[in-house]
């Protein structure tokens, strides 16, 4: 005689234990792992790499895994051809063949930031270049950003002392402000940016060397910076041999570490050699993806992100970006088209003269090429009209150099070039000053309304 099975009883579930069940399934969901969709690699020309998929926007970090290897490349998202994905590496492309699997991270590049990056020396895209163990962690800043809105930032009355003569008495800086260094080569512009990191008021330096030389980056830090100057600051170096998109998110990484300074309320000082490079990385990321060139060669893209980088800098609503970014011109051409750009976006500039220097006249600010256009706000009318005696004098000199070195002038000709002729010597002597030396901002005014003739 068979035995039947017992029917199964299903007990009812109430309200409470139906709750308690699905949240049960939505924690063990949560810790589920998913499955992520791949792209692959189809092809790469260039700097660029083609993959079919994933499913991602402009901007988004994505892994491309090496076959047959555990290492992966990062690279960014940067655009869009029929169906394929655009991507830049943030490395070397070495190794990358049809076929590499591309995951997206679902997230923007960004940069961790804490108080604990002080004296400390990063690579271009946040990563510890020095020996001293990892990047402490902190808070996590999107390299790309949205500028102070443009009515909450504070104005700029304070000035900001960067310990030379020249820029404190004639070229005030104001917290806050944003001024371009325009240079030539070898007319000691990473001399002054070193001077200035280690002499200035600022609470915070941050400072980016964008494509340069392997060498010049120890020589700065040793030399121009010294051991003083890196307590205070970070340093973000991204050189030469540097892929483009990396010595592009070096400027960004270095405009991110100054951006959580300010958030904090202090007074930082950022200094970037130089935008120019900037300039010419993103040109080469604009040209591999099919970009068509402009002016002199530079993509639209390029003059459609500078303002958007430079104006991140500034006066913030709490804490200032005082911000000095170097400018290359190419042979001495001071309205070539970066220069001309990033002198209508800044607010003022300060241009180093080849012939000064060749006078060994250092710093070779040649002042009546340059201007400060927050000094009248930031000093006293006394020091501004100091500063204006001083500027006729250069002028007038300047005027009659050519009769003076000739011969051809003769004293009591000419009342204004005989008071120029009285007084240019000590000016000269005021203008210049030794990389290892360094003055505060009432001595220099005072200095300043000492010698400031009057005609």
């Amino acid at each position: 005689m068979s035995t039947a099975a017992p029917e199964a009883v299903i007990s009812p579930v109430g309200e409470e234990g139906a709750s308690g069940l699905f949240a049960s399934l939505e924690g063990r969901l949560a810790q589920t792992e998913l499955i992520r969709i791949n792209g692959r690699v189809v092809q790469v020309v260039g700097l660029v790499i083609e993959s079919q998929g994933p499913d991602v926007q402009i901007g988004d970090l994505c892994e491309v895994r090496f076959r047959n290897r555990d290492t992966v490349l990062r690279a960014e998202v940067v655009g869009f051809k029929t169906n394929r994905v655009l991507l830049m590496p943030l490395g070397e492309l070495s190794d990358i063949g049809p076929g590499c699997d591309v995951l997206s991270m679902g997230r923007s590049i960004g940069v961790n930031v804490s108080n604990a990056l002080l004296g400390r020396v990063l690579d271009g895209l946040g990563n510890p270049l020095d020996s001293l163990g990892p990047a402490p962690g902190g808070d996590y800043y999107p390299l790309t950003s949205s500028p102070p809105h443009p009515l909450r930032r504070q104005t700029i009355n304070k000035p900001l002392s960067v310990g030379v003569k020249v820029i404190d008495g004639l070229l005030t800086l104001g917290q806050g402000q944003r001024i371009g260094i325009f240079a030539g080569s070898g007319v000691g512009k990473s001399v002054l940016l070193g001077m200035m990191a280690r002499n200035t008021e600022a609470d915070v330096n941050v400072i980016a060397l964008v494509g340069e030389r392997g060498r010049e980056v120890r020589e700065f830090l040793d030399r121009d910076l010294g051991k003083s100057g890196l307590a205070r600051s970070v340093v973000i170096v991204s050189t030469s041999d540097q892929p483009p998109l990396v010595r592009l998110k070096a400027a960004m990484t270095a405009t991110a570490v100054a951006e959580f300074f300010r958030d904090q309320g202090r007074n930082v000082l950022l200094m970037m050699d130089s935008i120019t490079r900037v300039a010419m990385a993103q040109r080469d990321v604009g040209l591999a993806i099919g970009e068509p060139p402009a002016t002199r060669g530079y993509t639209p893209s390029v003059f459609a992100m500078l303002p958007r980088l430079l104006e991140r800098s500034g006066a913030g609503e709490r804490g200032s970006i005082t911000a000095i970014y170097s400018v290359l011109v190419e042979g001495d051409d001071m309205n070539e088209p970066i220069a001309d750009a990033v002198r209508g976006i800044l607010d003022g500039h300060f241009v180093l003269s080849r012939q000064l220097a060749a006078r060994y006249h250092y710093p070779s600010v040649d002042v009546q090429r340059s201007i400060s256009r927050v000094m009248p706000n930031v000093v006293s009318e006394e020091q501004y009209e100091a500063s204006g005696r001083i500027r006729e004098l250069l002028s007038i000199f300047e005027d009659a150099q050519d009769l003076i070195n000739i011969g051809a002038y003769k004293s009591g000709s000419n009342p204004k070039v005989d008071w120029a002729l009285q007084h240019i010597e000590s000016v000269d002597e005021f203008l210049k000053q030794g990389m290892t030396e360094s003055f505060t901002f009432d001595d220099t005014v005072n200095r300043m309304l000492k010698l400031a003739p009057r005609s």
